[in-house]
């Protein structure tokens, strides 16, 4: 894979920072604005980058066969999109999309021109995330399913003072759900598929939701999806069945190890990650699927991306959280 990455931002630097793992891939190329150059030059210097590019248009031109975006929520859409009609493959940031119908436009697309397009989306490619997806047989009838995501960001305090940064600013399609909430998501449609029924109760300041309360009703139990930017807690993800237990006490997106608890006494601690940095298994699968030219895998994976994308997108509906492409 020949990547070319739209982007500076932290997001970026911890991709880079994994670049070693990935023998398949060369970081070719950096796109990003004039305010960027200074950090996008300390890239190249320190990851061995071959060009960096003010627009996204040379980004397009040169010899990359498929760019990375990793910019602000609400471009992810339009940056991909141009990216697909320029016949390259994708590979978006979470959240995929804005929206679902965004969602949509961009599978078919992709389809239509056999081409590959991902959602970085780190615990569905984690080997404790794929064990826990196997044992769940081992819990008996599921009952409740909790994931707790809160993290009191240091931007709220800035929002708290008049200043809404890209987080929690509605024009960048921010807030908690589309933060720390969507990886819950991920972690429960992965695991169950779509939900029969979506709820969600954010608590909203200026129009955006700082936190919430995400319900996901299936067939005999129900999930209960935390994400918090305006406050904390021990992080906790709990699958409860009528024979036993599993929990994990770190974020759904980093899925490192977790207790088997069973009801007859018996416990057991489990940890099958094989790399420290969370990204590493996504990207090396990601180059994996090209390679072998795998496109029935990349658009299964695309199926669980986009009923991700309809699960939150009817969630912020249901509960009147717009941004300015719902409206299109």
């Amino acid at each position: 894979m020949k990547l070319g990455i739209i982007g500076s931002g932290k997001i970026v630097k911890d991709f880079l920072s994994i670049s070693k793992y990935l023998n398949d891939i060369e970081v070719y190329a950096i796109s990003g604005t004039e305010r960027s150059k200074t950090i996008m030059e300390e890239f190249k210097k320190e990851y061995g980058i071959k060009n960096i590019f003010y627009t996204y248009d040379e980004l397009l031109n040169c010899e990359v066969d498929t760019i990375y975006v990793a910019l602000p929520n609400n471009l992810h859409f339009e940056f991909a999109k141009n990216a697909l009609e320029n016949n390259k493959n994708v590979i978006v940031e979470k959240p995929f999309t804005t929206n679902y119908r965004e969602a949509q436009i961009l599978s078919k697309l992709a389809k239509e021109k056999e081409l590959f397009i991902f959602e970085a989306i780190t615990n569905q490619y984690l080997p404790n995330y794929k064990r826990i997806k196997e044992m769940l047989p081992l819990l008996g009838d599921i009952k409740v399913v909790q994931c707790n995501y809160s993290q009191y960001s240091s931007r709220y305090d800035s929002f708290k003072a008049g200043v809404a940064l890209p987080a929690f600013d509605s024009k960048f399609s921010g807030g908690a759900l589309m933060d720390l909430n969507i990886y819950n998501i991920h972690y429960i449609v992965g695991l169950f598929g779509k939900p029969d029924n979506i709820e969600y109760f954010p608590n909203i300041e200026r129009g955006i939701d700082t936190s919430g309360i995400l319900i996901l009703e299936y067939k005999g139990f129900k999930c209960v999806c935390i994400g918090a930017k305006d406050c904390k807690a021990p992080i906790a993800n709990n699958i409860q069945g009528d024979k036993g237990c599993i929990f994990q006490d770190t974020p759904t997106n980093v899925c490192d190890g977790f207790k088997l608890l069973m009801n007859n006494g018996e416990s057991k601690e489990i940890n099958d990650n094989n790399y420290e940095h969370r990204m590493v298994n996504e990207f090396v699968e990601f180059s994996s699927i090209i390679k072998s030219n795998d496109l029935e895998k990349c658009y299964s994976l695309l199926e669980h991306t986009l009923i991700v994308s309809e699960v939150q997108t009817i969630a912020r509906s249901k509960s009147g959280i717009l941004f300015p492409s719902d409206s299109i």
